[in-house]
């Protein structure tokens, strides 16, 4: 250890007897040691003060934080000016009104020809020109229909031995039908009804007794029944071009993820206890050849650029954050949102059909060298984090114009977000699943639900069927697109 002279006349220093100056010299030492390592967290703080506020200042506008969980300090989008129409349909909108059923389908007629004369009071008769038809629709008392099998036992009198009947093909082992099955499965997958409540509705509204136990019973019944189903929409998306997205999950109180690969018709759901990249392979098959819609996580790096499309709504509120951010990262910010912006503008137009595609992609072309250019500019940006997430956007630039060169591909995953808020509100109000069997029937429901919504398809209907064919032994009816709009890539 070098000694050093504490700052003292050298002339008292040399008056100090040589034990008590080797303590002193040990004490200065041990004081310089700390002086620089406070210097040195000193020094740090500003940086991880910044850290800290920019994860304080974060909300769903400039991250992936949904909207539930903004404070009141978030400042909202202010409201767009009054065009000065009425509120409602506009002149030219498309009614929606209820369709009156044909007269063959309406159950009781009831005629309500005039008496009287409004005018002078006259007592009229007859019935003249073309009724005004006025519709009433009531739901009958419901009465559950109850069928009981007696299963006799009978004595074999040549051998003595017992012979018990046996249920006719078709009828459940269980004691609900398959439409009272389907219509729980719904209440528990589709309207996020949990146990209780299904118990309180099937007994209040439907006039039937179950137990708890019974509605866990009867969703693995729905589960098994949907089986088919499920493994051919996993089949179907694997030669589709896919929005793929994931949320977090709870099973058994703990962390586990719920992914979804969402084609225009088809959607599938699974709970895996990662988001690694073994679960996308497991999803989509490991020689996919699709294109893949979704956000940046590292993921989907294993997938080709060429074959990815990158979410610009997830990059906006990242140029949001930019801003946010202050400092030498706001302009970097500023111009690439700006860009943004322009970029759906054109997007729309292309959509509403006011635009050719040969016209979208020349103006594209235009707007992809200027973003590359604003993207290189930003790289050498004084702000760390804003330099490194555009060397990001440089290294992934043709995963971003993706949806310009193939056509039926969108810019952003919102289809894959909206797939999964429902399940996410699910999570939220009933903390997940508790067991694993639990889980394999929120992947079969979410799928069944969500594809019948997307066909247009009844989907009581479909899951009777399903759960008809089951009981009957029988596989039950394909859950596949009955068009031919949506063609598989290659």
């Amino acid at each position: 250890m070098r000694t050093q002279t504490p700052p003292i006349p050298p002339e008292l220093w040399e008056q100090i007897p040589p034990h008590v100056r080797a303590v002193v010299a040990v004490i200065i030492h041990a004081q310089a040691e700390r002086i620089t390592a406070l210097e040195t967290q000193v020094g740090e703080l500003p940086q991880q003060v910044r850290v800290l506020r920019e994860q304080l200042n974060q909300h769903s506008q400039n991250s992936s934080k949904p909207p539930s969980s903004d404070g009141p300090h978030v400042k909202r989008k202010p409201p767009k000016e009054p065009s000065g129409r009425k509120a409602g349909g506009q002149p030219g909108h498309p009614g929606h009104r209820r369709v009156m059923l044909p007269l063959e389908q309406v159950d009781e007629v009831v005629t309500c020809p005039p008496t009287h004369c409004r005018r002078c009071g006259q007592p009229l008769t007859g019935e003249e020109g073309e009724p005004v038809r006025h519709q009433v629709i009531e739901l009958p008392s419901l009465k559950p229909h109850v069928t009981e099998y007696q299963l006799h036992r009978v004595c074999c009198p040549r051998c003595g031995i017992t012979t018990c009947g046996q249920l006719p093909p078709g009828v459940p082992a269980q004691s609900t039908g398959p439409r009272l099955a389907s219509v729980i499965a719904l209440c528990s997958g589709a309207y996020r009804l949990s146990k209780r409540k299904i118990v309180s509705f099937c007994r209040e509204v439907l006039g039937i007794g179950l137990a708890v136990g019974e509605v866990c019973k009867i969703e693995q019944r729905v589960k098994r029944a949907l089986g088919h189903a499920v493994r051919q929409a996993r089949a179907y998306i694997r030669t589709h071009d896919t929005n793929i997205d994931e949320t977090p999950w709870r099973e058994c109180a703990r962390r586990r993820w719920l992914w979804t690969a969402v084609t225009p018709l088809v959607s599938v759901f699974q709970i895996a206890p990662s988001r690694g990249a073994p679960v996308l392979q497991e999803l989509v098959g490991t020689s996919y050849g699709g294109i893949i819609t979704s956000d940046r996580a590292k993921v989907y790096d294993t997938h080709p650029l060429q074959r990815r499309q990158v979410c610009w709504a997830h990059l906006r509120r990242e140029f949001q954050a930019m801003i946010d951010r202050g400092g030498a990262a706001k302009p970097v910010g500023e111009i690439l949102l700006e860009h943004s912006t322009v970029l759906f503008a054109w997007w729309h137009q292309w959509r509403e059909g006011i635009w050719a595609r040969a016209t979208l992609q020349w103006y594209m072309g235009g707007l992809r060298r200027s973003f590359r250019e604003e993207l290189e500019r930003g790289s050498r940006c004084r702000c760390p984090k804003t330099a490194a997430t555009c060397l990001e956007l440089l290294a992934r630039e043709r995963a971003l114009w993706t949806f310009v060169r193939v056509a039926g591909i969108d810019p952003t995953n919102n289809r894959a977000e909206r797939q999964l808020r429902h399940a996410v509100l699910w999570r939220k109000s009933s903390y997940g699943t508790q067991r694993h069997r639990g889980s394999r029937f929120v992947e079969a429901i979410l799928t069944v639900v969500s594809s019948c919504q997307q066909q247009g398809r009844n989907v009581l209907t479909y899951l009777t069927a399903c759960c008809q064919a089951f009981d009957c032994g029988r596989v039950g009816p394909s859950l596949m697109p009955r068009t031919s709009r949506y063609l598989p890539f290659g």
